[in-house]
């Protein structure tokens, strides 16, 4: 509604003050310009007047866009309280989720969805990081876990290049317990428990934990830390907790934590409370306190191991520390042929690319194809032809690419020769040959 309409509505009030309906169109009017005080003050006359569901709720709306959030609960519980339909619902739960009251809002989405049916908001669930498909069940027995985040990995270990002793070590912690569950019970050895992978960043640590969910067909989700941590005090905890319940629900399952030292550092370090508070949640849900983690098998990746919190080291939570390094020959050779294999190529040497390429991260191996095809496209551009990808371009490229492990293994070194009592980094000494 423009401007000069809302004018001409005005003066027409002005003569007949009584007058509802042009008083419900002006209210509207302004809220719809973003006029919210002056909508209120329409609104406010016409509910003394009328006590219209219609007029409190968007009232309600006008206090939500105000940041005035308690009146509008008010007017949200008391038109819920008479009936409960899918606008009020909306709207309320949005003045839940502004005022932070994200533990209520969630508690009252599941009550509402109850109520309504088939009812649902994809905007609010997002907001409430509740996956799509969180369901009550017919006896209310709770939440049945479904999450569209939750995947079954294609690829398997053969599709992974190199890191033999990496696969090995989760072959017997993972893989075999599932396949041979009663052999392992009777020697009392729980399924599930957790690796802890380091090493320099780009080498295939998180490849690698799809790898190991697709080879024991399991559910794999992978948690960032944007996916856990909240401005409101206490939601974090609660964001973790339901990840582990989601994984819990749905075993097998691999969870899969990326940068770990982010949620995990150390406490002595930590000066916000509430930091130490994720720290010591995250720490429970591993011991499984409150909940079984039988067949939920949990991986970390750090590119700072010697940032993490040593309590998440002991034995019955990541009892396996392993080392992950830059790929070695066989897997940089393999890592060019997956990368150029959708490409066009001429006769490509591997063994001489992967011989040049000492050092590299699989990252580092992304960044030279990327460079070699930015100059062929260029090329390609001005010739009006395409030519094909040959080893010597390649090679080119390489030369070009600063190795990215070399900062990370300066930094390692002097963890790896003055803060190694615990022996942690014996595996960074072996390969620096120190």
């Amino acid at each position: 509604m423009d401007i000069e309409l809302l004018i001409e509505l005005e003066k027409a009030l002005e003569q007949f003050p009584e007058n509802t309906i042009l008083r419900r169109q002006l209210s509207k009017g302004y809220f719809e310009i973003k006029e919210y005080e002056t909508a209120k003050n329409h609104l406010s006359i016409l509910i003394e007047a009328e006590n219209n569901s219609d007029d409190k709720l968007l009232l309600a709306e006008c206090y939500l866009n105000t940041k005035n959030y308690s009146p509008g609960l008010v007017i949200c519980e008391e038109l819920l309280s008479n009936e409960v339909t899918e606008d009020t619902a909306e709207v309320y739960l949005k003045l839940l989720i502004a005022s932070g009251q994200m533990e209520e809002a969630v508690d009252a989405y599941r009550e509402l969805k109850a109520k309504l049916g088939n009812w649902s908001n994809q905007e609010i669930e997002n907001k409430l990081k509740v996956s799509a498909y969180f369901e009550l069940d017919e006896q209310d027995e709770g939440p049945d876990f479904e999450d569209p985040f939750l995947e079954k990995p294609a690829y398997k270990f053969e599709d992974v290049g190199g890191m033999d002793e990496l696969k090995e070590e989760i072959r017997f912690k993972i893989i075999e317990p599932l396949k041979n569950p009663d052999i392992y019970k009777a020697y009392g050895k729980k399924i599930g428990g957790g690796i802890l992978m380091y090493g320099p960043p780009g080498c295939g640590k998180t490849y690698l934990s799809k790898a190991t969910a697709g080879e024991i067909d399991s559910n794999f989700l992978s948690v960032d830390i944007s996916d856990i941590t909240d401005m409101w005090v206490g939601n974090s905890e609660k964001n973790l907790h339901s990840k582990f319940e989601l994984a819990r629900a749905n075993n097998p399952s691999v969870m899969f934590f990326d940068e770990i030292d982010a949620l995990g550092s150390k406490r002595v370090d930590l000066k916000n409370s509430a930091n130490r508070n994720l720290v010591n949640q995250f720490l429970k849900e591993l011991d499984g306190i409150d909940s079984s983690n039988d067949g939920v098998l949990i991986l970390g990746a750090t590119n700072a191991p010697w940032h993490v919190d040593p309590a998440f080291l002991r034995p019955g939570r990541f009892d396996r520390v392993i080392f992950v390094p830059p790929p070695d020959m066989g897997a940089r050779e393999k890592i060019f042929s997956i990368l150029l294999r959708d490409k066009p190529t001429g006769n490509i040497d591997f063994i001489k690319l992967a011989t040049k390429s000492e050092g590299f991260s699989g990252a580092d191996i992304m960044l030279a194809i990327d460079l070699t095809v930015e100059e062929k496209l260029k090329k390609a551009i001005y010739k009006g032809s395409q030519d094909p990808i040959e080893t010597k371009d390649l090679l080119r490229s390489i030369k070009k690419v600063r190795p990215s492990t070399k900062e990370w293994f300066n930094t390692a070194r002097n963890y790896a020769l003055y803060s190694n009592s615990s022996g942690l980094y014996d595996e960074i000494k072996k390969y620096l040959k120190l």
